[in-house]
């Protein structure tokens, strides 16, 4: 028994002794020491040589039986089982692997050959601009607390799994609250709870369109929509934008076009709102075509001066229109929770695949957030930062117009969480020198180019904008933000021609 030598302690107690002779009994399997058929010691002469109880020995052997490693029976010896395939020399596997792996289904190749957008860096600049990203100190955290700890104590005959289409709580409470905020007026079983909107978007992408179907998509747009888009196999039909949203007498005649995807309550990114005029041809073109219009009401309840702007599906009177909300904005982009206000012949069909995705929406936070809304609490809420927000946007408009040069634009202003800053003086080979340049002292910015999916897109575009969110930053920081870029700016200007 001489290869059963005494292992060195790395470890107190029987579970570490246990699990050091199992590791050395797998091992001694594997490289051949212990052959096939061969016998172990008994379980009492280990336990002797190794100084250890016998039922320590006992129980790796038994692991090592249930695995498949030996074979055993009672009054005797326990013996190595019958062959196993020896491992592969690790850079053959390797290459074999890379060879003969299985391949992805067509889905799987479309989803890897996409250009995703890079994520949000672990440490971010200290005055970030990230659009989508909102300030901690705004969520309301007494409130959230109360009404989570009043949840945790509720009794409940048992915990199971939930309804699909979310808490009937919640969307009851979304019927009224979409009612009175947005001028969308609904059935609550028309409303699905999804986790975030673009999870919506992406039932509404796999139900909705297959391989070959065209869909028509506001250029610049967001990028994340687009891509759940494509990975379907259809074919984008970029569609430009201007200051009011979605130009819809560029709409295309395309008998293969099933779905149209617009923000028109605040665009992404150029923060246009769609006139009334715009929007009953976009809705006479759905009806025409029989395309479903798939409506992110992206920042839709911050909007400066006046009140939000109604739901397009508010005036959808043929059933177009599908709606899609979020609370990433008005609470916590973490949360993850937001919904579908869908036409009624969609309701089962969404229902079964949101089953089929995660079964459903975490129900606590639901029930919690449907407290907040049927007290007031959360409406309180929206107000009170849309207010804080409306500071912030002024205090970024300010800074621009003090710091930066004069023929500076910015386009986006009146509603929403980010402006859009256009450089008309700068080339667009000067882009990634000017973002990473203000990272280096410490700003995050991010270009609008790479929203764009039409190239020509691009170069009809202002030479170079940037998105400047300001929902997660303080007064001060923006401030000090603007400043810092504004030297940037300077210096990428002062530089040689060729540069």
């Amino acid at each position: 028994m001489d290869q059963f030598r005494k292992p060195t302690a790395n470890r107190r107690g029987a579970a570490g002794a246990g699990r050091r002779i199992y590791d050395l009994l797998r091992a001694q399997i594997a490289d051949g020491t212990l052959a096939p058929g061969a016998g172990t010691p008994s379980t009492r002469a280990l336990a002797a040589e190794l100084g250890v109880s016998r039922s320590t020995v006992t129980a790796a052997y038994e692991q090592l039986a249930a695995e498949g490693f030996l074979v055993t029976s009672t009054g005797r010896v326990a013996r190595v089982a019958s062959p196993l395939a020896a491992p592969a020399p690790a850079a053959a596997t390797a290459g074999r692997s890379a060879r003969r792996a299985p391949p992805l289904s067509a889905f799987g190749r479309r989803v890897a050959g996409s250009d995703m957008p890079a994520l949000p860096c672990a440490e971010p600049p200290r005055f970030d601009f990230l659009y989508g990203a909102v300030a901690s100190r705004d969520f309301p955290t007494l409130a959230w607390r109360r009404a989570y700890q009043a949840e945790l104590l509720r009794q409940q005959p048992s915990l199971r799994y939930a309804a699909p289409e979310g808490d009937a709580s919640l969307r009851r409470a979304l019927q009224g609250y979409l009612r009175r905020a947005r001028g969308l007026a609904c059935q609550a079983e028309q409303i699905l709870v999804v986790q975030g909107s673009q999870q919506a978007i992406d039932l509404c992408a796999r139900l909705l369109l297959d391989a070959g179907d065209a869909f028509v998509f506001e250029d610049p747009g967001y990028l994340m929509a687009r891509h759940c888009f494509e990975a379907t196999g259809a074919r984008c039909l970029a569609t430009p934008v201007d200051g009011h949203g979605l130009v819809t007498t560029g709409l295309p005649r395309d008998e293969r076009v099933r779905l149209a995807y617009v923000t028109p309550s605040h665009q992404f990114p150029l923060g246009g709102v769609m006139p009334i005029g715009r929007r009953i041809e976009l809705l006479q073109w759905a009806r025409q075509h029989r395309t479903w219009v798939v409506e992110d009401d992206y920042d839709g309840e911050f909007r400066y001066g006046q009140r939000p702007i109604d739901a397009l599906q508010s005036i959808d009177t043929d059933g177009h229109v599908i709606y899609v909300g979020t609370f990433s904005k008005a609470l916590s982009p973490q949360l993850r929770l937001g919904y579908l206000v869908l036409p009624p012949e969609l309701v089962p069909v969404f229902r079964q695949a949101k089953r089929l995705t995660d079964r459903h929406a975490p129900v606590v936070e639901q029930r919690v957030l449907a407290s907040l809304i049927d007290s007031g609490a959360y409406e309180r809420h929206v107000r009170r930062v849309r207010r804080e927000n409306e500071r912030r946007r002024t205090a970024l408009l300010d800074a621009i117009a003090h710091h930066l040069p004069g023929d500076a634009q910015v386009s986006g202003t009146a509603a929403g969480l980010h402006v859009v800053l256009w450089l008309p003086f700068l080339r667009p080979q000067d882009e990634p020198a000017l973002v990473a340049a203000a990272r280096g002292r410490g700003v995050g910015v991010y270009p609008v180019s790479p929203l764009f999916a039409d190239p020509q897109s691009r170069l009809q575009a202002p030479p170079v904008g940037l998105i400047l969110g300001y929902a997660s930053l303080a007064v001060e920081q923006i401030r000090q933000g603007v400043h810092l870029l504004a030297a940037v700016i300077d210096a990428l200007r002062a530089g040689p021609p060729d540069r």
